[in-house]
């Protein structure tokens, strides 16, 4: 019943994230277009932090722990609910416990998806999807959670790194909102 209901949420958040949307350059000041310069850092913004998010499940899947706590600034607060971790030390600390019972890299696998991603300058936010999948019987995949990922980014020494990453698995009417294409 449990994966009938994250199967029924997943479908619902792909069918309203998967909705055509087109984003033009947004205009300057005085009506002009974006300099080329300005359209290829965002675009380079844009690729370092979709690198990021896969990343994270990169991480994750190979059993990367000191990569896995990279991702974080300093100060950063990872987790969901009353689950919340600050810095990168109790981040990497909370995902090498989680991962005892699974030691094994090649076994599970995290799918992330969808981004929709806002820059404003330095700074930047974000909100995914992501499925985890085990082998189960017969060596067939199972997914065993569905995730929505709200973030906050910052870029620091020209790297993009999670300020703030909260997860979830049922949307929100803010974030449904958010992610409706406009008509």
């Amino acid at each position: 019943m449990r994966l009938a209901k994250q199967a029924f949420v997943l479908a619902a958040l792909l069918a309203i994230v998967a909705s055509p949307v087109v984003t033009a350059a947004a205009p300057q000041k005085g009506g002009g277009k974006k300099s080329t310069e300005a359209r290829l850092q965002e675009l380079e913004d844009r690729q370092a932090i979709h690198e990021l998010l896969m990343n994270y499940g990169r991480t994750i899947d190979t059993r990367d722990f000191e990569g896995f706590a990279r991702l974080f600034t300093d100060d950063a607060e990872y987790g969901g609910g009353k689950l919340q971790f600050k810095g990168p030390a109790a981040i990497r600390e909370r995902l090498e416990t989680s991962l005892k019972a699974r030691p094994m890299p090649g076994r599970d696998w995290h799918f992330l998806m969808n981004e929709t991603v806002t820059l404003n300058g330095d700074e930047a936010s974000a909100v995914s999807l992501g499925a985890f999948f085990v082998r189960g019987e017969s060596n067939k995949l199972e997914s065993t959670s569905i995730a929505i990922y709200t973030d906050h980014l910052l870029r620091q020494n020209g790297e993009w790194k999670f300020k703030r990453r909260v997860l979830s698995s049922v949307p929100s009417a803010d974030l449904l909102k958010m992610l409706t294409p406009p008509r």
